[in-house]
């Protein structure tokens, strides 16, 4: 039997090792520094610059990455029990739920991400296509609700944002806490805001 199909196997794993390793410095580098330089995370993931380019082609890949890994980690496909449960108000509840658990997976990394986004116009495209679906997410779900404000697809789009979460932990937990203990608040300010029942 061919020693190939093992080799390749092999070969899979190192690459994946190395993407992973690549992602990992990343946010490193963003949590650290509030910075995302390519040299950087190449130099502390150990490998050559190129090596960063050809796993991610550019800046914008490698943050698309670092969000995608915190959306993994933080539970993101949960997102969609939100728009199968077929009571509404509860479908919000869940909204609002996933949301503070995927904000709360790298609150310090989170945090320098969003505040580099205003600087940095390539950190600032990819934290706003994030955004946008978010907004649309927050469309649906309110869509479903009955008498609620023409706005209150805005709303439940900044009431979900990272820094209502950050600002409402920091009062409870303070500010390196789990920011899932703000998930009680946000459910409460989100229903009293769209006019619901109380939680």
């Amino acid at each position: 039997m061919s020693p190939r199909p093992y080799r390749m196997g092999q070969r899979q794993a190192d690459v994946d090792g190395t993407r992973a390793r690549i992602v990992e410095a990343a946010r490193a580098q963003l949590t650290e520094k509030g910075t995302l330089s390519l040299d950087a995370v190449a130099r502390r993931a150990d490998v050559a610059r190129a090596t960063v380019y050809y796993q991610f082609g550019s800046k914008t890949g490698l943050l698309e990455a670092v969000c995608d890994a915190l959306a993994e980690q933080g539970g993101m496909a949960r997102i969609v029990e939100a728009f199968t449960l077929p009571d509404p108000w509860p479908a919000v509840d869940r909204f609002v739920e996933v949301m503070g658990g995927f904000w709360a997976v790298d609150r310090v990394c989170t945090r320098r991400l969003r505040a580099l986004a205003a600087l940095d116009e390539e950190v600032g495209r990819v934290v706003r296509e994030r955004d946008a679906r978010r907004r649309e997410g927050a469309g649906v779900l309110t869509g479903r609700l009955d008498g609620v404000p023409q706005d209150a697809a805005a709303v439940l789009f900044v009431l979900t944002g990272f820094e209502t979460y950050d600002a409402l932990a920091g009062e409870t937990v303070g500010p390196d806490g789990d920011l899932r203990a703000a998930v009680p608040a946000v459910t409460r300010l989100v229903r009293a805001a769209l006019g619901g029942p109380p939680a």
